[in-house]
């Protein structure tokens, strides 16, 4: 029997269904259906999408258009029907039998129904066309390891993982398969590569982790589960992994995380600000992922020149020290004092102020402070020296019991420190000077955000990530210095300066974000290849799982996975998080059901039903951290159910962007100044209505 006589069974009862029901109408006029085809849409962006589906299936049971199907069968996917859009698109394969893409929406319906051997013989009827074999190839894979036949699934996630698109998706179904053969070291070789292409999937690190134990390299397996610790403190397997690995370990918990400390003070030069520019900024070192000080009893630093300290409670000095000489503060019985290196204590109250000796000649004075956090709540978190400009205060809060770091500059000299710490310095110097812009733009605007604590703003993406001296740059300091004093401006104030690190083709407004709508918040693309004017909800599927073409797609310093990326999160660890950070208990997970997504792609309230109720995620934020495992990159996604032995085991997310989407791409930037745009055209892309403050 013949692959397409076996469909034609498959669905004969539901064909005969449709058949009469389809031409029963005669079709109206064509311009008819397009108005049709419009109210649909509209519906399902105005967060209506039974009533979109309604309206759709309308339409293909009037007019047999193939575009009422494909947007039919997507929402009720999305909606948590697979086997409705089965029946939706066997439907449409009577109309249009040799379209790729009905084959392609059929195949992936029958795959999201577990339906494998369905699945498999339409995608093995597909030609792998350039730009989306490697998707095909790998659908085509997780249909045959439905069905056990993992040698074919193997061969294919070979193919599929040459390509560019896929590559942490690809390698990582290929550690699974030789996980389960044990041959534990093409696992672990194949669990490194995916996240390393993608650093974000905390499920190829616990993979390889377990691998690299299996094969007895007990150090790196704990430092990568100690990664995915950072993030995600109580997961029972990671925990469970950690405790068993300590007694092998051979290396201390300070080598395995490599602290970076500084031997000497850097050579950096003296920053003129013209009185115009020159403005003092306070800046909490070391913070939590929240912006809010880290638990601490101890600061230690070394400045580079001889310095004064004083009391901030009435200014009076407390000692004079020399150049290069390593100081502690400490915290002990409640009560805060300083070291000397000789061990002499000079007891204090409220806090200290550090001043260094500026020299003369070219050379800025700097301070080392140790073992500051950087990355706090990212998968490169680490404990690392900083060396900053400027002076140093050390606050003893009392309501915290705790020493808290401020770095006291010139915002001019901050803003040295957070280019490179922001955006990869490689990257075009119109992209850098925007970046600088909205750095200043940003500091402005939020000043005294963290004024609880004593300090303006924090160092970490709380704010912006802010290393210091440690991070400059010549490109970066290039790109501060020659914006001196720009910021952009609405109604001539400093605007919402927002930024991500990656679009994923089309920024999304303030309002979906569920922030306060800004007129110049609102979304615009970055795609080269697509016209967003006739948007349809079927595309987010091709846009998220195919490659198209973006200023934000370039690759150059950074990785691929931030513009397209994957996750691969299994249900009882979805279940886990649910529980802890929802603080409900919904049973076993059966589907995540998006509720409302706006016109740019990303969702802005989600659905998680389980066998014993539900629970509702709104706001990107919330929707990123609670549908697994550490941080979805970004809220614009699709996802897709996936069983093994009928038993739903994960969800497959198919996302694009890395962060809110919301103002700037960074990498979009990058795209566009390579392609020979200006920063001022790049930032009135992003940011219509606003302008540049000292433009005409």
């Amino acid at each position: 029997m013949s692959v397409r006589v076996k469909l034609t069974v498959l669905g004969s009862i539901l064909m005969i269904f449709f058949s009469a029901i389809l031409s029963a109408a005669p079709a109206p006029q064509k311009d008819d259906t397009a108005r049709q085809l419009k109210e649909a849409a509209d519906l399902y962006f105005s967060y209506e999408p039974q009533e979109s589906l309604k309206k759709y299936l309308q339409i293909s049971k009037d007019t047999h258009h193939k575009d009422a199907f494909l947007n039919a069968a997507f929402i009720a996917m999305e909606q948590g029907s697979p086997k409705q859009a089965v029946d939706i698109m066997s439907a449409a394969h009577k109309y249009y039998p040799n379209d790729d893409t009905v084959t392609e929406f059929m195949a992936e319906a029958y795959l999201a129904d577990g339906q494998y051997s369905a699945a498999e013989m339409l995608l093995s009827l597909l030609v792998a066309k350039p730009g989306r074999a490697e998707f095909l190839y790998i659908n085509l894979a997780r249909a045959q390891m439905g069905m056990g036949e993992d040698k074919l699934a193997l061969y294919n996630l070979q193919t599929a993982a040459k390509g560019k698109n896929h590559r942490a998706l690809s390698n990582y179904l290929l550690g699974l398969l030789y996980e389960k053969e044990k041959n534990y070291q093409k696992a672990a070789q194949h669990f490194k590569k995916a996240s390393t292409y993608d650093h974000q999937s905390l499920e190829a690190k616990e993979h390889y982790a377990a691998a690299l134990a299996k094969l007895g390299d007990y150090n790196e397996a704990y430092r990568q589960y100690r990664m995915i610790y950072s993030l995600e403190k109580n997961l029972s397997s990671v925990n469970k992994a950690m405790a068993d690995l300590r007694p092998r370990l051979t290396k201390t918990e300070k080598e395995l995380t490599a602290t970076k400390e500084i031997s000497k003070h850097t050579f950096v030069k003296k920053f003129l600000i013209p009185p115009q520019d020159a403005q003092e900024i306070r800046i909490g070192l070391g913070t939590r992922s929240s912006g809010r000080p880290s638990a601490r009893k101890t600061v230690k630093f070394s400045p580079s020149h001889n310095f004064t300290v004083k009391e901030l409670q009435n200014g009076k000095k407390l000692v004079r020290g020399k150049a290069k000489e390593e100081w502690t503060a400490e915290l002990k019985d409640g009560k805060a004092f300083l070291l000397s290196p000789k061990g002499k204590k000079y007891p204090f109250k409220k806090g200290i102020r550090i001043t260094v000796d500026v020299p003369s000649g070219e050379d800025a004075p700097t301070i080392i402070v140790r073992a500051l956090m950087s990355g706090a709540g990212m998968t490169w978190a680490s404990v690392d020296d900083k060396e900053f400009r400027g002076d140093l205060e050390i606050l003893h809060n009392t309501a915290l019991n705790t020493l808290v770091p401020i770095n006291v500059l010139m915002l001019e000299e901050y803003l040295e420190g957070v280019i490179s710490s922001e955006m990869p310095i490689p990257f075009p110097i119109n992209a850098l000077r925007a970046q600088a812009v909205l750095a200043r733009t940003y500091a402005l605007k939020h000043k005294g955000k963290h004024r609880a604590y004593g300090y303006d703003l924090c160092d970490t993406q709380n704010c912006q990530v802010y290393k210091g001296v440690s991070a400059e740059s010549e490109r970066g300091n290039a790109s501060v210095e020659s914006t001196m004093g720009e910021i952009m401006v609405y109604n001539q104030k400093p605007i919402e300066a927002v930024f991500s690190a990656n679009c994923g083709g089309i920024t999304q407004s303030a309002k979906d974000a569920g922030w306060f709508e800004h007129a110049y918040l609102h979304p615009v693309s970055d795609y080269k290849d697509f016209d967003f004017d006739h948007l349809q909800p079927y595309h987010f599927k091709d846009l998220l799982q195919h490659a198209h073409d973006a200023y934000s797609r370039y690759d150059k310093h950074v990785s691929l996975a931030a513009y397209r990326w994957t996750r691969v999160v299994e249900e009882e660890e979805l279940r886990q998080v649910i529980r802890r950070k929802r603080r409900k208990d919904i049973g076993r997970i059966t589907a995540i059901i998006p509720l409302r997504r706006g016109r740019s792609g990303y969702v802005s309230r989600v659905q998680v039903k389980g066998t014993k109720g539900s629970v509702i995620l709104n706001k990107e934020n919330v929707i990123r951290g609670n549908l697994g495992p550490g941080m979805l990159r970004s809220s614009y996604f699709i996802v897709q159910p996936n069983y093994e032995k009928k038993k739903l085991k994960n969800f497959v997310f198919y996302g694009g962007g890395w962060g809110h989407g919301v103002g700037f791409c960074q990498t979009g930037a990058a795209g566009r100044a390579e392609a020979g745009q200006d920063y001022k055209t790049i930032l009135y892309h992003y940011f219509p209505k606003a302008k540049l403050n000292k433009d005409k």
